[in-house]
């Protein structure tokens, strides 16, 4: 259930309460894409980082080490030890990724894996039952992700496939979660809006989708090629036809700035690598914007990563260290930058959330933005 508790313009602030607990939006999501950060982030580091929900990949965990183990150990929350919600996504993004292996048909994709090269085929009952089997808080509809530069009469095909194969999602879920053996029954579905940079296609789409009674609402298929300015346009014009009282998902987005924007557009949930991704190279998110670790004016450098941060890393460690530490190819270097950009990251929307609450959205996004830009 999503409690909505309090409106700026179109900017939310909510509380969706699930089966693992309540979760405060709006909220960014960490990546753990095979059940595990990138960068040797244990589930205790999750924790002492303010992660609310941990975001894993149904593809992945598919292929390795199989649904079924992950089932046999008593699904995603016990393997990894994390009592929190987790979201798995559907595997309808790594068919747009491998469009070199993949064959879409009405039934589903046939694809090759890309760990072994085995042959796989997946539609939406298979995607439901694979996410059934790891019992992840939240489950995705299995979708296609139409590239955002493909012409008009594929997209419209794909969506109205999309939504047929979301009928399909939401009758087996509705069969799993009745079932015995399920570990999740209370399991949830999130449907995807999908339709390019054609607004008019998206409109539709979200009217048709918004009908259809399910816990939450994403807009996928964005950031995957268009502008910046493209995306929030995409926003303003689709998000106002997805149900206010529910949660709406900005999938695989962003920066900072891009969160910021996709808040006052009425998004609760993201999720992106960037951190992660960001961290292992030793990019670095502050509020006065993104630090390089590799640049040599920061050898000798005894201060943190930033100032006044209570993260694992800035507690402890200097940038000359840490420095130290990615030159030389030591892991701690990657895991530490790494646990600095999710804490980063999970305190802005605590401080999203607080001004949310306060009344003074459009002032902080403001302020922050302006800060962030002084590097």
């Amino acid at each position: 259930m999503y409690q909505l508790l309090k409106q700026e313009g179109r900017a939310k602030r909510g509380a969706f309460h699930t089966v693992h607990g309540i979760i405060q939006t709006p909220v960014f999501m960490n990546v753990g894409t095979a059940a595990a950060i990138k960068g040797a982030v244990s589930t205790e580091d999750l924790e002492g980082i303010k992660t609310q929900v941990e975001l894993s990949n149904t593809y992945h965990l598919h292929v390795r080490p199989g649904d079924e183990i992950v089932k046999k150990m008593g699904g995603l929350h016990k393997f990894m030890s994390w009592d929190k919600p987790i979201l798995t996504d559907s595997g309808g993004f790594q068919v747009f990724s491998l469009a070199s292996l993949r064959k879409i048909k009405e039934e589903g994709v046939y694809f090759n894996s890309h760990v072994d090269g085995r042959k796989i085929f997946m539609g939406p009952e298979e995607s439901m039952r694979i996410q059934s089997n790891l019992a992840s808080t939240i489950a995705m509809a299995f979708d296609e992700c139409p590239s955002s530069r493909a012409d008009r009469s594929y997209v419209q095909a794909s969506v109205e496939r999309t939504t047929r194969w979301l009928a399909r999602c939401k009758a087996e879920m509705s069969r799993l979660n009745g079932l015995e053996d399920t570990i999740n029954r209370q399991q949830m579905l999130f449907a995807i809006n999908q339709g390019a940079v054609f607004a008019d296609i998206r409109i539709e789409h979200a009217k048709r989708i918004a009908e259809m009674g399910l816990d939450g609402y994403a807009v996928g298929g964005l950031a995957v090629g268009e502008s910046h300015e493209e995306m929030y346009y995409i926003l303003e014009e689709t998000v106002p036809h997805l149900p206010v009282d529910k949660p709406t998902y900005l999938m695989g987005v962003g920066t900072p700035a891009n969160i910021l924007e996709g808040v006052e557009r009425g998004v609760d949930f993201f999720d992106c690598v960037y951190p992660s991704r960001n961290g292992r190279h030793g990019h670095l998110y502050t509020n006065y914007g993104k630090i390089n670790l590799f640049n040599a004016k920061y050898e000798t450098d005894d201060r943190p990563i930033e100032e006044g941060c209570s993260c694992p890393a800035c507690r402890r460690y200097s940038r000359a260290y840490i420095r130290h530490l990615l030159k030389a190819k030591e892991m701690l270097g990657m895991r530490l930058c790494v646990l600095h950009n999710l804490y980063f990251y999970n305190t802005m929307m605590e401080e999203i959330r607080d001004a949310l609450d306060n009344g003074c959205f459009a002032e902080y996004k403001k302020g922050k933005l302006a800060k962030m830009a002084a590097i």
